[in-house]
């Protein structure tokens, strides 16, 4: 099982970006795939997940603002995150939380 999360970097506060993480090795449609985001000095966060059937859920400090999406065909799931603020600068994480597998990150910064 491989997940390769990709699409971090620099953009500035208001701004947006979509991370992809690209799933192998798993039955990706009958998966749940979750986000997570990782800061100095702050703890571990579950930005949010997805599951088989299309259904999602946020962490509050993300709600609104960022959206989690998936293509069966392409085995790729994606965040979406909009009206980026300094604090969502983190390195981000897919996760398959089935068998606690993890991607190896992609930093996103949010800085002007």
């Amino acid at each position: 099982v491989q997940l390769v999360e990709s699409g971090g970097g620099l953009v500035q506060p208001g701004g947006s970006l979509r991370l992809s993480c690209a799933v192998s090795g798993v039955v990706f449609e009958n998966s749940a795939i979750s986000w997570y985001r990782v800061a100095p000095g702050r703890q571990r966060e579950r930005v949010g997940i997805i599951t088989p059937i299309n259904t999602t859920a946020y962490a509050d400090s993300v709600k609104g603002r960022f959206t989690i999406s998936r293509d069966n065909a392409k085995s790729i799931v994606y965040l979406l995150m909009n009206t980026l603020k300094p604090e969502d600068a983190a390195a981000y994480f897919c996760t398959l939380p089935s068998q606690n597998v993890w991607g190896q990150g992609t930093q996103v910064t949010v800085s002007s």
